[in-house]
């Protein structure tokens, strides 16, 4: 199995900020975020809670779709979301 890239959106809590991401480690990036590791927005405005990942084999199309959802608006985004994840419930991968 070759490398794995995720595409992921976090959000501050339902309907609340979001947050687009690209990642080749959800789970390196998940602790990352849930730590508030990583100085910038997701830091400033508690964005920790995963509620939408997409997994690709080719880097390259991850960050087409991460650019693509990027450029959707608010609506479409939590339609996306809300299409496998009606609840918002914290998809974090590093939770017990």
């Amino acid at each position: 199995m070759g490398k794995q890239y995720a595409v992921y959106i976090l959000a501050s809590n339902k309907n609340g900020t979001l947050y687009i991401g690209v990642t080749s480690s959800l789970l390196q990036r998940m602790v990352q975020h849930k730590s508030l590791a990583v100085p910038g927005f997701t830091q400033r405005c508690s964005i920790t809670n995963l509620v939408y990942v997409e997994v690709f084999g080719d880097v390259n199309e991850a960050i087409a779709r991460e650019k693509q959802l990027k450029g959707w608006n608010r609506a479409w985004r939590i339609k996306l979301i809300e299409q496998s994840n009606p609840d918002w419930n914290d998809l974090d991968p590093t939770a017990c």
